[in-house]
């Protein structure tokens, strides 16, 4: 799990930093922004369903300190909009 999280976050990241510089209308940046970190958020929830946690240490975690880390973005973002 911590290795999908790291590369999914890494993913999100470089993508959020490539519109940041790429795209002109603030707006439609801050938009697709969203829906990325939308998109992100689903892919880690199917993972989770298909894979699991190894044990509850794990699943509180991942809860307590990895997702998070994603959903602020999202409410930054959603703030900023």
């Amino acid at each position: 799990m911590n290795k999908f999280y790291t590369q999914t976050l890494f993913k999100l990241e470089t993508e959020i930093d490539k519109l940041e510089i790429e795209a002109d209308c603030p707006i439609q940046r801050i938009e697709t922004v969203i829906n990325i970190i939308i998109e992100c958020l689903s892919e880690l929830k199917k993972n989770i369903l298909k894979s699991g946690f190894k044990n509850t240490e794990e699943e509180i975690h991942f809860f307590k300190h990895q997702k998070p880390v994603i959903v602020s973005k999202l409410i930054y973002y959603n703030a900023i909009l």
